[in-house]
């Protein structure tokens, strides 16, 4: 979700401690975890009032399946996959067929038609 490396977090940790101070920091800190405690609490209401809403019918849609990038993945790619490995196996199968699970013997050696 965040591109962000080991070093920025280092900076970030000390750009935090020199502004608020070693006695502040960790009350900030609870504070900031409460903050995405309730937050996350919030989010996960809404969405279960947004499922009790639709009702029965649409209450066990993952609301997941609504992101278009899931959407066009799922609908376009995952199809074309499944063909490319369908022909994939044919192929690969047909080798097979061929060769009963005997190995032919190789092909002489001519050496006027080389």
């Amino acid at each position: 979700m965040f591109d962000i490396n080991v070093w920025e977090i280092i900076a970030i940790a000390v750009l935090a401690l020199l502004i608020f101070g070693p006695d502040k920091l960790p009350g900030l800190a609870s504070d900031a975890a409460r903050l995405l405690r309730e937050v996350r609490k919030m989010a996960t209401g809404a969405q279960q009032d947004l499922k009790d809403s639709l009702g029965p019918e649409l209450g066990d849609m993952n609301l997941s399946d609504l992101d278009p990038r899931a959407f066009v993945k799922r609908n376009l790619f995952d199809p074309i996959d499944g063909e490319v490995n369908d022909l994939k196996k044919t192929f690969d199968g047909a080798d097979d067929d061929t060769t009963d699970g005997k190995s032919s013997p190789p092909p002489r050696y001519d050496s006027d038609t080389t």
